[in-house]
């Protein structure tokens, strides 16, 4: 056991990896108009920053997966936790280096090519970060250390896009009508985000180099067992096939195109199909893999669970909706449907990530077992606390706070939320996702700063889903739930897929970036089905 000088010494140092992926993740909010307005892209190719980015994380799971089947062992465990996460911060600081370098290709596959490095680092890093802090120290206090890890991550989600907006347009206050502009008068240049990956390249340096020379980091190891499970990999990887053949099609819509010219309707309305095509492919892969190991479990590891499998998808539908509705809000800031004039993306952005860290920090309060009479109290002073740290950051980096004042009436329904909730995993998700869904269509259906703020509170009601699946998810898995855990983390690919499917949306001109959200319904509605299903199994 670490003493305690020792063990916050290497609590701090885990944490700060945190920090970098919330800091990179939230920034790519900024950097999808810069380089829709820099290399003239549709919506659709924009979104696929996010499509690199979130499916690394796929990618780089089920790589681990199949090396670690195929020596027999867990890789991640032969190496240690600390040495993953070195190694993976290495690789993330190699994709930094190439990001750097696309001032000298102007390429935007380049670009995607180097995000994709950059998010396979982290998908290295993740896998080990999170049980390394539960390893940490006291097990039964491995809650506690988590939801720091968290709102530090969320602290790193505010500044991200901030920062961005500030290195590559020279302000705080950047308009989506400004931006328009310069990219029509040539002022955008791949040179001004040079800079902000210049700082992460080294960022990620130190933080390898911490891990590598701390002596009072222990290089921890996971104790169970590596379990073979050649049916569901098996099954992976046809998906994977099926997924990659789909994707080839979808791409080679946009093969001749000329730069800057639109696709036709027809081809706007193939590509729409071959993303809905991608989607059941998800759906029905997990779902028959399930059906499967129903006639015989040996083989498919932690697919037999209906819980493990049908939580693979509701991860998939939550990220989703995490990530695609940032992602199309600077989009959206240009629309006049809106009734809003020019808005500055920038600030918008931090506070969806603000409503993230509002809502994780209200749902810590538990963890540390607070009296019903503070715990009350705590519940409704936490929320607000952390709205005035969003301003606050807002406002010393120039920006216009005034139009995030609404917001507080959104956070107040957030409260009311938790209350009905009584901390239950079940109920909380199914009434989280039911006002996510009701706020989404009050979004898409109204105008001003009701439909914009309807929109960002998706970012208050998605905050605590993540513990939520995955309580219901690995219940029960017994020896599986290492397993489980893993084939949970691969399905952040929804990150990578639904954002396509919005872009598309809105690139339909009968549809359009407003109405494009509608994505998020369906993705909601399948959560309300997800926690209803097993709340019957979380009670017996």
């Amino acid at each position: 056991m670490l003493n305690q000088k020792d063990y916050y010494s290497a609590l701090g140092t885990i944490i700060s990896v945190f920090f970098l992926w919330g800091f990179i993740a939230a920034s790519n909010n900024i950097f999808i108009p810069f380089c829709k307005d820099f290399f003239q892209l549709d919506q659709f190719e924009s979104q696929l920053i996010d499509f690199a980015f979130y499916g690394a994380y796929y990618f780089g799971g089920l790589l681990v997966f199949l090396i670690s089947t195929f020596i027999g062992k867990d890789i991640i465990n032969s190496w240690g936790y600390k040495n993953t996460i070195i190694y993976g911060l290495i690789l993330s600081t190699f994709g930094s280096v190439l990001m750097i370098k696309t001032i000298d290709y102007q390429s935007f596959k380049f670009v995607l090519f180097s995000l994709f490095i950059v998010g396979l680092g982290f998908s290295i890093q993740q896998t080990s970060a999170n049980p390394f802090i539960i390893n940490l120290g006291n097990p039964n206090k491995g809650a506690h250390r988590l939801n720091l890890a968290g709102a530090i991550n969320n602290i790193g989600s505010i500044i991200g896009p901030i920062l961005l907006s500030i290195l590559i347009f020279k302000t705080t206050n950047i308009k989506t009508e400004t931006l328009v502009e310069m990219a029509n008068n040539n002022q955008l240049d791949v040179s001004n985000m040079i800079i902000f990956y210049q700082i992460v390249g080294i960022l990620f340096l130190i933080a390898a180099s911490i891990f590598l020379f701390s002596k009072k980091l222990p290089n921890k190891k996971d104790k169970s067992d590596f379990i073979i499970a050649p049916k569901a990999i098996k099954s992976l990887l046809i998906i994977t096939f099926l997924l990659s053949c789909c994707f080839y099609f979808i791409f080679n819509q946009y093969k001749g195109l000329k730069k800057g010219e639109s696709l036709s309707l027809e081809s706007e309305t193939i590509i729409l199909l071959a993303l809905l095509i991608a989607l059941f492919i998800v759906f029905s892969g997990l779902y028959i893999s399930h059906l499967l190991s129903k006639k015989n479990k040996k083989g498919w590891g932690a697919m037999q669970y209906p819980q493990l499998v049908m939580g693979m998808i509701a991860i998939f539908c939550y990220v989703g909706v995490e990530v695609t509705i940032p992602s199309n809000l600077s989009e959206l800031l240009k629309q006049d449907s809106l009734g809003l004039g020019d808005k500055d993306p920038a600030t918008f952005i931090s506070m969806y990530w603000g409503g993230l860290m509002i809502g994780r920090w209200t749902g810590a309060i538990i963890v540390f077992n607070p009296s019903k009479k503070i715990k009350k109290w705590l519940y409704i002073i936490v929320p607000y606390l952390a709205f005035g740290i969003i301003l606050f950051v807002n406002h010393i980096l120039g920006n216009n706070i005034q139009d995030l004042f609404l917001f507080g009436i959104f956070v107040a329904i957030q409260i009311i939320a938790f209350f009905l909730a009584k901390d239950k995993p079940t109920l909380t998700l199914k009434i989280f996702s039911t006002i996510g869904l009701l706020l989404i269509f009050l979004g898409i259906f109204s105008s001003g700063k009701l439909a914009l703020f309807s929109l960002l509170s998706g970012g208050l009601f998605c905050s605590i889903m993540w513990p939520c699946i995955f309580a219901i998810s690995i219940y029960d898995l017994k020896k599986y739930t290492s397993q489980g855990s893993a084939f949970l983390i691969m399905m952040i690919l929804g990150g990578a897929i639904i954002p396509l499917v919005q872009g598309k949306l809105a690139d339909i001109e009968i549809i359009g970036i407003h109405k494009s959200y509608i994505v998020a319904i369906p993705c909601f509605a399948y959560l309300i089905y997800f926690a209803s299903k097993f709340e019957k199994l979380l009670k017996n």
